[in-house]
């Protein structure tokens, strides 16, 4: 078995009580950018070594613009991860994307304002390609993973997310319908883009529990709704995993993993120390 995780996974900290997740233990990573949301998870899943975050906390505890995604990125890299997979709850923005079905997307677009976005500052400067920002390698793993299970997952669409903590008026969530949008979030931007700029694979398994607030003839969406559609999928997304480590190969040859090959403008001498071993694990290979 590798030293390294073959997948690390981004949720709920519901979704990592596995009964055949053997031999766990929780580990502290320390990073430059602070705490992580909490501890990570490693245990053995079907013969290979796993990782697990939970976004907001034990618990529940951080508010979606409070979550130090660039900490548990960083956190995630440091310990050998190449994959992450992020389960999270979405709202949809379509009418036939339906409360309890599964939505694999292809696009992103950021609507936050309040989180920071980048590794890169302080001396160096990187511009990573994201026309295509999550990994189309990872996320057919991920459709493959979901066929035994029954659920009714949709190939691609566009999630867009918002700060919150609110959910949307019926105002905006009619104008990201108006502008194409296919899913609604909190989470999934930057933490996408940090992964990428980490030369990471990332695909996002988000779980549809309601219809946001423009349909007219379903109710709006509330906390209840959310919950009762991830307890109701905790299993399903569980069973997907533990397929989706059966099928990843132990090594990865993703394109995903040389996106900075070409971005750092930065001359090499110009970087300061501190900042080249801060970023090290990001950028060592390159310099």
């Amino acid at each position: 078995m590798s030293e390294n995780p073959v997948l690390a996974v981004i949720g709920g900290s519901g979704l990592y009580e596995f009964p055949s997740l053997k031999n766990a233990r929780q580990l502290t990573v320390d990073t430059p950018y602070g705490n992580p949301s909490s501890p990570i998870t490693i245990g053995n899943l079907s013969g290979k070594k796993v990782a697990f975050l939970a976004r907001h906390g034990i618990g529940h505890i951080l508010l979606p613009t409070e979550v130090n995604s660039r900490a548990n990125i960083y956190a995630l890299k440091s310990i050998g991860a190449t994959r992450i997979v992020s389960v999270s709850a979405c709202g949809s923005l379509r009418e036939d994307f339906r409360p309890g079905q599964i939505v694999i997307p292809d696009q992103l677009f950021d609507f936050t304002t309040l989180r920071p976005r980048s590794f890169f500052g302080e001396g160096i400067v990187a511009h990573i390609g994201a026309a295509d920002p999550l990994c189309h390698e990872l996320s057919n793993y991920v459709i493959e993973a979901l066929k035994p299970t029954g659920a009714f997952v949709h190939k691609g669409g566009t999630y867009i997310t918002i700060e919150g903590p609110r959910f949307s008026t019926k105002a905006e969530s009619n104008l990201f319908r108006e502008w194409g949008m296919s899913i609604i979030g909190m989470t999934a931007c930057p933490e996408a883009f940090l992964a990428r700029e980490a030369e990471m694979c990332y695909a996002t398994m988000a779980h549809v529990t309601d219809y946001d607030v423009w349909h007219t003839s379903e109710l709006p969406v509330t906390v209840e709704m959310v919950i009762k559609v991830l307890n109701q999928n905790t299993a399903l997304a569980q069973n997907a995993i533990e397929r989706l480590v059966q099928l990843l190969p132990e090594s990865n040859d993703c394109d995903c993993q040389n996106i900075l090959k070409d971005a750092i403008m930065t001359q090499q001498d110009r970087i300061p120390n501190d900042t080249k071993k801060k970023l090290g694990i990001l950028v060592k290979k390159y310099l």
